[in-house]
C-alpha cells in the first residue's frame, strides 16, 4: 500500500492502472478509522480494481474551533487498518496541498439541502467547505465511484448535487450505517463518549427505533411520531439539537409519513455532538444511487 501526499503523486500513481482500464474506487474520510470506514471500503475494493483512502481533517468545514482541535488524528493506526481492509493508496495531504496559498474558491451547494437540519445549526460554511474539499478530493483522483455512508445523510445529498451539477464524472454510491451491537451508529466521535454520556446517546437509536416501529404499525402523522421519538430522548436528558422529519431528497419538512420520510436527530452527550438518521417507509439499507 502507498501512502501519498501530494495530488502530483496522486495522478501519476493511478495513471497506469487507468491507461489500462482499471475501475477506481475512492473512500474520502478524515481519518479515525472505524469499522463504518471499512465497510465503505470493502464496497470499493468489491467493485473496483484500485481503491483510494483519503485521510484529511478538512479545516474549513467545522464551526467550532474546540470540535476541530479535538478531532482525533491517528494516522499510523488508520493507515494500518487501510492496508488490512485492501486498500491500495492513501492520500494523506495537509493542509497547505489542498488550500495553498492564494486559494480562493469555494464551491457552495444552495437550497435547502444546505440551509435544513446541519446547515441550520452550523451555518451555511460547513456545506461549503464539505462541497469544496469532496470536489477537490475527486478531481485530484477522478475515481470511477467515490462511497458515502447514509448515517452523514444530509452530506450524502449535498456531495450528490454538487458532483452532479458540476458534471464531475464520478458514480456516488450510498452505503448503509453501521452500528454497534447496543444501536450507536459508528462514528469517530464515539471515542470521545465517557460510560455514562454513551449509555445516555444510546436514546439516539432508539428513538428512531420507536418512530419506525410506530410507521410500521400504521402510524404516518408526523406529530405523533415526533411525540413517540421525543418521550424517548427527554427521558435520556440529552440536549436536542433538532427532531426532523424531511423529504429524502429534498429535506424539506413533511407532515405525514404516507410516502418515504427521513427522519434525523442531532443531540449532544455531554461534550460529543452526536448525528443519526433513520428512513422511514422504504428499505433503509437501499443501494440505489439516486
Amino acid at each position: 500500500m502507498k501512502i501519498l501526499r501530494t495530488v502530483r503523486e496522486l495522478r501519476e500513481a493511478l495513471a497506469e492502472p487507468r491507461a489500462a482500464g482499471a475501475a477506481v474506487g475512492m473512500v474520502p474520510t478524515m481519518g479515525a478509522l472505524h469499522e463504518g470506514h471499512l465497510s465503505l471500503v470493502r464496497a470499493a475494493r468489491a467493485e473496483n480494481a484500485v481503491v483510494v483512502l483519503s485521510i484529511f481533517v478538512n479545516p474549513t468545514q467545522f464551526t467550532e474551533a474546540a470540535d476541530l482541535a479535538a478531532y482525533p488524528r491517528t494516522e499510523e493506526t488508520d493507515a494500518a487498518l487501510a492496508a488490512s481492509a485492501g486498500v491500495d493508496i492513501v492520500f494523506a495531504p495537509d493542509a497547505a496541498e489542498m488550500y495553498p496559498a492564494g486559494y480562493a474558491t469555494t464551491v457552495s451547494v444552495r437550497g435547502p439541502i444546505t440551509e435544513t437540519l446541519e446547515g441550520a445549526g452550523r451555518g451555511s460554511a460547513h456545506f461549503d467547505g464539505v462541497a469544496t474539499v469532496v470536489s477537490k478530493l475527486l478531481l485530484a483522483a477522478l475515481p470511477d465511484a467515490a462511497y458515502f455512508g447514509r448515517k452523514d445523510a444530509q452530506q450524502l445529498l449535498v456531495v450528490q448535487r454538487m458532483v452532479a451539477d458540476l458534471g464531475i464524472p464520478t458514480r456516488i454510491v450510498p452505503c448503509p450505517t453501521l452500528r454497534d451491537a447496543d444501536g450507536l451508529a459508528l462514528s469517530s466521535r464515539n471515542a470521545r463518549l465517557s460510560g455514562e454520556d454513551r449509555a445516555r446517546a444510546l436514546a439516539i437509536p432508539r428513538a428512531l427505533e420507536a418512530v419506525s416501529a410506530a410507521v410500521l404499525s400504521g402510524e404516518t402523522g408526523v406529530a405523533a411520531l415526533r411525540a413517540r421519538a421525543g418521550e424517548v430522548l427527554i427521558a435520556s436528558d440529552l440536549e436536542v439539537e433538532y427532531l426532523a422529519f424531511v423529504d429524502p431528497d429534498t429535506l424539506e419538512e413533511v407532515a405525514t409519513a404516507e410516502r418515504p420520510v427521513l427522519c434525523a436527530i442531532a443531540a449532544r452527550a455531554g461534550a460529543v455532538r452526536l448525528i443519526d438518521n433513520v428512513l422511514l417507509g422504504r428499505d433503509p439499507e437501499r443501494r440505489e444511487e439516486d
